[in-house]
């Protein structure tokens, strides 16, 4: 090797002192003692950041599931969910509610007058909010468990209570204004001058249906005859369909050819009964023209779906602590036009029916309500 490359080999060699030529095991030790910290340090701060992620998202699943257990509740009236009236509506309301959301809900039908009370109670306390219920005769029953829950909202339809509790709402409908139009299709298609009323239990809501119905067939007949009974007195004559075929037998005998009725699950027989008979009936609440389609003179809507459907939407967010009226100018109420009832609604009537419904919508047109002095100016019950 030549001497500069030795030079060279000496430069770049590295050269250690006495004192460093040796790693001393003390100074070993304390080095990884230092690192061993700093390590520990940062898997503390790393592990510290991993448990605040999983703390949040055990804290969102939290929420979650309580927003899962808030699901609402629906409680039909006496007569069955299957009636084909007034608390099925109510059923396809909250069944649009579910397949549009994915969402579920609970549901009881109600065997007796004394589970009203029991079934608010109980989905009160397993969370469900809001409840919703249907049919006047629980109002009371909510009034007297809201205060309780004061953290529960429910809704009654159809019913009314003097003083509405915070937590409730009431939602009621212009059922005469409906009625009114179904009362003149009904005057426009008799042919001997007679048209029957069935209502089912007989108390001022069912009334007000009729009332309205025989102020629309006055205004087409003012000499129209109206012949009107009610099925009972007690909750039982909302499904009673034999006893609504044997009174719609009795107005056939009497000249009826057209028959509304406004009686629940007792209606299905008053339908029956006419269809049988070969005479024309109305159906009332859901769209009952395809029970006996081409017999069926058309149904007067009471969007009972439409309110369940919206009470579900806002959950927990519901306004209450008062009352909603859905009319005419709501589309609260109106009347059926299908291909089950098409050959049998002429263009006259349905000119005059939307010319009375614009008119009543604008206020010209004034259908007296039954509740306004519990008596009707067209008929007496």
């Amino acid at each position: 090797m030549k001497a500069t490359d030795q030079r060279s080999t000496r430069k770049n060699r590295l050269t250690l002192s006495p004192e460093t030529a040796l790693i001393k095991p003390d100074h070993l030790i304390c080095s990884i003692h230092v690192v061993a910290q700093a390590t520990a340090i940062k898997l503390w701060e790393n592990l510290m950041t991993l448990i605040q992620k999983l703390l949040g998202a055990t804290a969102a699943l939290a929420l979650s599931a309580g927003a899962v257990l808030a699901e609402p509740a629906l409680i039909y009236d006496l007569g069955g969910k299957f009636d084909k009236s007034f608390n099925e509506a109510a059923f396809n309301g909250a069944e649009r509610w579910a397949k549009e959301t994915g969402g579920t809900y609970r549901e009881i039908e109600l065997q007796s007058e004394a589970q009203r009370e029991q079934a608010l109670r109980r989905f009160a306390e397993a969370g469900a909010n809001p409840v919703v219920t249907t049919g006047f005769a629980i109002a009371s029953s909510i009034e007297e468990v809201a205060k309780d829950y004061p953290d529960t909202k429910f809704v009654n339809i159809d019913g009314w209570l003097p003083e509405i509790p915070a937590n409730v709402q009431l939602i009621a409908f212009q059922e005469h204004q409906g009625s009114y139009l179904v009362g003149m299709m009904a005057a426009m298609a008799t042919k001997t001058g007679t048209v029957g009323f069935i209502g089912g239990m007989d108390v001022p809501l069912i009334r007000h249906f009729g009332c309205g119905f025989a102020q629309g067939a006055k205004s087409v007949n003012a000499d129209i005859n109206i012949v009107a009974n009610m099925t009972g007195t007690t909750p039982t004559a909302w499904n009673d369909p034999v006893k609504g075929s044997e009174l719609a037998k009795a107005q056939i005998s009497q000249g009826a050819d057209v028959i509304y009725a406004a009686a629940g699950g007792t209606g299905v027989g008053v339908l029956q009964t006419a269809a049988d008979e070969g005479i024309l009936s109305i159906g009332v609440d859901s769209n009952q023209n395809h029970l006996h389609s081409g017999k069926v003179l058309t149904s007067m809507l009471k969007r009972v779906d439409v309110a369940v459907y919206n009470a579900m939407t806002a959950g927990e967010g519901l306004e209450t602590g008062g009352m909603t009226v859905l009319g005419l100018a709501e589309d609260g109420v109106g009347v059926a036009m299908d291909e089950h009832n098409a050959a049998l609604v002429t263009a006259e009537m349905t000119a005059a029916v939307e010319e009375a419904r614009a008119q009543i919508i604008a206020g010209d047109l004034n259908v007296v309500s039954y509740y306004e002095n519990d008596s009707c100016p067209a008929i007496q019950f």
